[in-house]
């Protein structure tokens, strides 16, 4: 159930809205107040409460002036305002203070339904259309701009999109890029510019000059050939926002062969051994020209011809032309070499922040269902990447003390990998530094059992040395 704070000082209003906001749709109404000076009580009374529903006018203490207490506080509940058309400079006030969307009073009660919900689950609730004519009307004056330097171009294109309203989504299309890595770059700006949510940001957005209604925001140049793959998860292609259908899974995995060894020639037998192994196909090696053939034809643009594909043929060999081309592993070995800097500098937010993008880019396995010793050996190899930078990113989270997130997280995946004695030494080094002691000996005690009885192997140096640790802190205390 979303439990929600009804705040009006009309009781005609409030009673409409009980009325909306059904238990059977899933809302609870925890409390209801007239005046902005009336909510930390009302909020107190209810307990829990996941939204508070705002009007913007009222007697004493406004919304505006509400929302701005409430924020002033902490973290409280997200703040969705009731306005009408005739509201812009109580619009743009309340959304500087902190209020993360709104409702027009005359909307259908469909609208009010998906806005609560939509902010309870912490997303922004703005119609791009009001909120870029209120903020660019009453844009502040102090004739601040963006400190030069401070984001990429890539965060600042993701940044004006936001403040346009485009959806992840959109935004992924027009940058060429996944959904999860907007996630991580507006998460990234949000902590370069210590905005609360994504409405503070396309406020910010609105505020200094990067977005006005009427203008488009400028976003990064694609490629040439607007062709992009992800191999972090299962093989997928797209040109533009059209995704590629790439054949059976043998012809991915000759695909993934060429894709991820960029500009090196691969033999048409090489490529065999790649994709079938010790069991090559009946047609023999008369079935590399045609997978082929078939992959330059779908990969193609409207109007390229065979010759400018990006798998380049010469003298029995072919080569993958990847720097026309964007991929997801690519990106992965950037944010990977960027949390590695931040760590060696002493930027643990950085670092940490880093990482989080790199490893948003994985959607499941790499590569996953395609055949084949080269697919296998390449799953591995990422696979193993992306537990070190777990490993890399846990140790800068306890460098920020931000132990509870290194527990969870790496609970969940020692159950997946339960062999792995460094994310067991980290586990331990968590939890004693959390007070945890018996919980970290527990881990030793089933990881041991494990190695023992699965893999007739005892703990390593690593292991036992954090033992030893962690027996010696319970005799200090």
């Amino acid at each position: 159930m979303t439990r929600v704070l009804l705040v009006d000082d009309q009781e005609l209003v409030r009673s409409g809205l009980r009325r909306i906001l059904r238990a059977r749709d899933g809302f609870v109404v925890a409390g209801e107040c007239a005046d902005g000076a009336e909510v930390p009580a009302a909020l107190t009374a209810a307990g829990e409460v996941d939204v508070v529903v705002m009007d913007l006018r009222m007697k004493r203490i406004d919304g505006i002036e509400a929302t701005r207490r409430l924020r002033a506080a902490g973290a409280r509940p997200p703040v969705l305002a009731l306005t009408t058309f005739d509201d812009d400079e109580l619009l743009a006030g309340v959304l500087r203070a902190g209020a993360v969307g709104y409702v027009l009073k005359d909307s259908p009660a469909e609208d009010l339904i998906r806005a609560v919900r939509a902010v309870a689950a912490g997303d922004a609730w703005l119609d791009p259309t009001v909120t870029g004519r209120v903020l660019s009307t009453f844009r502040e004056t102090s004739g601040e701009r963006l400190p030069p330097g401070l984001l990429t171009p890539r965060e600042m294109a993701v940044l004006a999109s936001a403040g346009r309203g485009h959806t992840d989504a959109e935004i992924a299309t027009a940058l060429g890029i996944s959904e999860a890595t907007v996630e991580s770059e507006l998460g990234r700006v949000r902590a370069k510019l210590r905005l609360r949510d994504r409405a503070a940001a396309i406020v910010y957005a609105f505020d200094h000059g990067l977005v006005a209604p009427g203008r488009e925001p400028v976003v990064a140049q694609r490629p040439d050939s607007g062709l992009r793959f992800s191999v972090l998860g299962p093989l997928r292609a797209w040109r533009g926002g059209r995704a590629l259908d790439l054949g059976p899974v043998r012809q991915q995995a000759l695909l993934a062969a060429l894709l991820l060894r960029p500009g090196v020639p691969v033999r048409a037998g090489e490529l065999l051994d790649d994709v079938w192994g010790l069991e090559p196909p009946g047609t023999g090696g008369r079935v590399v020209p045609v997978y082929v053939h078939r992959l330059r034809k779908g990969l193609r643009a409207d109007g390229e011809r065979t010759e400018d594909s990006v798998i380049a043929s010469a003298r029995g060999a072919y080569r993958f032309e990847g720097d026309r081309v964007r991929v997801d592993v690519t990106e992965f070995e950037t944010r990977v070499a960027e949390a590695e800097q931040a760590s060696q500098t002493g930027d643990f937010p950085a670092a940490v922040d880093a990482a989080d993008a790199a490893l948003a880019l994985f959607q499941g396995e790499p590569l996953a269902g395609l055949p084949g010793p080269f697919a296998e050996g390449e799953r591995l190899r990422l696979t193993e990447q992306r537990l070190t930078l777990v490993q890399d990113k846990a140790m800068a989270q306890l460098q920020l003390g931000r132990v509870d997130e290194v527990v969870a997280e790496l609970f969940a995946l020692l159950a997946v990998h339960p062999y792995r004695e460094p994310l067991a030494v980290l586990l331990m080094r968590a939890l004693r530094a959390g007070g945890r002691r018996a919980d970290a000996l527990a881990v030793h005690r089933r990881i041991r059992a494990r190695l023992r009885t699965d893999l007739d192997v005892e703990p390593g140096p690593a292991l036992d040395r954090e033992l030893r640790t962690t027996l010696s802190s319970g005799r200090a205390d």
